[in-house]
């Protein structure tokens, strides 16, 4: 699998593997369903995981520790990230949640110095390694996903990361313990002030910069391109309605999909079918055609999960479709296209 630099000193593959499946995001996978998911995705050519405290309350990163045990560690890049807090609670008080069958946390945000120190020791503990490669500060926004319209600076903890966060990784990447320092969140605004606020190797962006989203192209890319931030995609499929299409109960950005969204999807698949390539193919392909986006990193929670990405990831696309999409107003007409060469 192809790789692309982070930093020019750090390389990661095309395609990663993203860790909220492994946290049981939704509903619970079996742990040797977890541990296969992460073999699998060595054996076929994958050497990034990213990972995070909060996907299930630390399950996640126990699960691929477990996992990667047995691989070369220094061959794997592992991406994590700061920003909450894991609470012990009594059973009694864990209520539904988006994690299913996790541990019984709760998670407060703490971006302060002694709170993402304890934050990194106890990824470090879970995953049974010395090190992390690329930290993240998560969250800022809380975890908000905005709407069209609605105002995407609602929460903003952005000053207290910068202050608070962000002299922390920094220094860690000054002495070599991280090699590359960023933010994972859930919007593409905010990111603007943290591109200038400091010097940051990388976004984790969640969607935003999809075969149906572009709106980065006119400022936040460019900003990152002047500043030397590449930018790893989360959520390529939107949080469902690129993978499963434009039908009843897809899901746009962790919501019920409006109807204008309904009916670009099928516009958009329209031209899929034309070309005969599969959706989802499109979806996971689309972002690496832009010179910043080192790495697309969907979740599995299965092996047969993982090998349907692998099989979308390598699907040849013909150029016909990329411009047929422009043409019919579907892509923005600046974005630019994957070339074709296989991942």
């Amino acid at each position: 699998m192809l790789s692309r630099s982070v930093n020019g000193s750090l390389d990661v593959t095309t395609m990663g593997l993203g860790g909220t499946g492994l946290g049981n995001m939704y509903r619970a996978t079996e742990p040797h369903d977890a541990f296969a998911t992460v073999h699998a995705a060595y054996e076929a050519g994958i050497r990034y995981f990213d990972t995070a405290p909060v996907y299930g309350f630390g399950l996640a990163e126990s699960r691929l520790g477990e996992a990667i045990r047995s691989l070369p560690r220094k061959d794997i890049v592992i991406s994590s990230k700061v920003g909450y807090d894991l609470v012990p609670i009594p059973d009694s008080e864990m209520t539904p949640q988006l994690w299913d069958k996790a541990p019984p946390f709760r998670a407060e945000f703490d971006y302060s110095r002694d709170g993402v120190l304890r934050s990194i020791e106890g990824t470090l503990k879970r995953l049974g390694t010395d090190h992390v490669d690329m930290l993240a500060i998560h969250d800022p926004d809380e975890a908000l996903h905005f709407a069209p319209g609605e105002d995407p600076y609602a929460r903003s903890r952005f000053r207290e990361a910068m202050e608070g966060a962000y002299p922390v990784l920094e220094d860690l990447r000054a002495q070599g313990v991280v090699k590359a320092i960023g933010v994972g969140i859930n919007q593409w605004q905010m990111l603007r002030d943290f591109v200038v606020a400091g010097r940051f190797d990388y976004f984790l962006l969640a969607g935003r910069y999809t075969l149906l989203e572009q709106e980065p192209l006119a400022d936040l890319l460019p900003a990152c391109a002047a500043r030397g931030t590449t930018i790893v995609i989360g959520g390529p499929y939107n949080s469902g309605i690129l993978a499963t299409g434009a039908k009843q109960g897809a899901t746009f950005n962790t919501r019920a999909a409006p109807p204008a969204v309904l009916e670009r999807v099928a516009r958009i698949e329209a031209v899929c079918v034309r070309h005969g390539v599969p959706l989802p193919a499109a979806a996971l392909q689309f972002p690496l055609g832009h010179p910043l986006v080192i790495s697309v990193i969907p979740g599995a929670r299965s092996v047969a999960e993982l090998e349907q990405n692998l099989a979308y990831i390598r699907q040849p696309i013909p150029a016909d479709l990329w411009s047929d999409l422009k043409a019919e107003g579907l892509v923005a007409a600046e974005a630019p296209l994957p070339d074709g060469k296989a991942a």
